[in-house]
């Protein structure tokens, strides 16, 4: 699915790659949710797929231009470059929500997933058993992940490079999120470690599982979307259900794992968290990486639904602003 565009269409092309962006550096929410409302997943799946040994035999053959060509070389510089400025301007932005206002964050996430479904689900052409199949298998599966406790990782190799290819499958898939996924496997403290202390033979090995992962699972993908595209479709919407309990805004933290121990400025990360009612809303207080009380906390319910009525209005401006420029295209 590799269009044609203009200029202007490229920097349409990064703010949607910023979108994806500042959804990845959110725990819990996936740029392949944004991919997809935003209108650009089967073209992602198209050229990540496109990466192959038939590019290069036409980098060899034919030359650069060619091999440009056929991975859609400019729609990669132009989502990459808004994902990367997300990451590096947004990283912080992100942080700081997250720890100052963090029901707010969660509540406008909540709110652009939840509606999310409403659009993702209108792309089924036709609800029928298989589709209403597909999207409740998709629900229970989501679900189920984001109720797992997470597992005693380990530090083989062979263990973190199949981390990897299931954590960035996760990413690319709309509604689950890579950095829960390798926190259910056990692979998130090991990874964060191996990052704080730069161990390139844990880095090099994951890196390596992320590109084996993105490049077979986007095949995968692309093959259901080519064949079995209602049912995937609705398999997808059905994810999306299933992710809406880990982005309710309000939790009790149960077990904590707490990343750069000893520095000026710890960081400390949720293992196990269950939902809570508003009211019931607390903050978790730690010493090492135990946590060793709670702060009844003001659940914030009246700003909570403004950032949810945010959240799930610019998925429905988003949608009209699209069809304004089909029509005016």
């Amino acid at each position: 699915m590799k269009k044609e565009r203009a200029v202007k269409d490229y920097f349409l092309l990064s703010a949607k790659g910023l979108g994806m962006g500042a959804a990845d550096v959110i725990p819990g929410v996936s740029g392949g949710t944004i991919a997809f409302i935003t209108g650009i997943y089967e073209e992602l799946l198209d050229t990540i797929s496109s990466v192959n040994l038939e590019a290069l035999k036409k980098l060899k053959k034919e030359g650069v231009k060619s091999f440009w060509n056929h991975i859609n070389g400019n729609f990669i510089v132009a989502l990459f470059t808004g994902i990367a400025i997300s990451f590096v301007t947004l990283a912080k932005l992100s942080t700081y929500l997250m720890e100052h206002t963090p029901v707010q964050l969660w509540a406008f996430f909540f709110g652009l997933v939840g509606a999310s479904i409403f659009y993702v689900g209108k792309q089924v052409e036709k609800w029928n058993i298989s589709t209403v199949s597909s999207f409740v298998v998709g629900t229970v599966a989501a679900y189920f992940i984001t109720v797992l406790p997470p597992l005693v990782g380990s530090d083989s190799l062979i263990f973190l490079f199949i981390a990897g290819m299931i954590a960035i499958c996760a990413m690319i898939l709309p509604g689950i999120s890579g950095s829960f996924i390798l926190l259910i496997l056990g692979a998130y403290k090991i990874i964060m470690e191996a990052i704080s202390d730069l161990n390139l033979m844990i880095i090099g090995t994951v890196a390596a599982g992320c590109v084996v992962g993105l490049l077979s699972f986007s095949r995968v993908l692309k093959w259901l979307f080519g064949n079995y595209k209602n049912v995937t479709i609705a398999m997808l919407t059905g994810f999306l259900l299933g992710s809406l309990n880990k982005l309710w805004p309000w939790k009790h933290v149960e077990e904590i794992f707490v990343k750069h121990v000893g520095e000026p400025k710890e960081e400390a990360v949720a293992l196990v968290e269950k939902n809570v009612l508003p009211q019931n809303y607390d903050t978790f207080i730690y010493e090492g990486e135990k946590i060793v009380g709670y702060n009844a906390e003001d659940g914030q319910l009246p700003v909570a639904l403004v950032c949810f009525v945010v959240g799930f209005g610019i998925i429905f401006l988003m949608e009209f602003v699209a069809k304004k420029m089909k029509t005016t295209n």
